[in-house]
């Protein structure tokens, strides 16, 4: 399967959604939305920003485990990844998204 995004229902009759790589691992999740037409807003934000490294911010957790966030330009966090085993893995996780977020077709699997 192709690389896409999975729209799905979250709690509170909210919704979010995951970038999934061609192998099913997911590479970027959302922050929920309070509704479907925002959600989409954000895989919108998500296809836009994901090609510039810029929009990237690269973070360490408190368990020393790198992850990063990708941001839209107006500074507001679009989605985050896993945690990662090393910098270099996360680093993997960003080429992944910048290869895949502009191009992935949206997989809605709302109820």
């Amino acid at each position: 399967m192709a690389a896409h995004y999975e729209l799905k229902d979250a709690a509170n009759g909210q919704f979010m959604f995951n970038l999934k790589a061609a192998n099913g691992e997911v590479i970027l999740t959302s922050e929920t939305y309070k509704s479907k037409e925002s959600a989409l807003n954000g895989i919108e934000s998500v296809k836009k920003n994901s090609p510039e490294d810029a929009q990237y911010e690269r973070k360490t957790a408190k368990s020393d485990a790198p992850y990063f966030v990708l941001k839209a330009k107006n500074h507001e966090v679009i989605g985050k990844s896993e945690m990662y085993s090393s910098a270099s893995a996360m680093e993997k996780g960003i080429e992944s998204v910048k290869k895949n977020g502009p191009t992935a077709t949206t997989h809605d699997i709302t109820k």
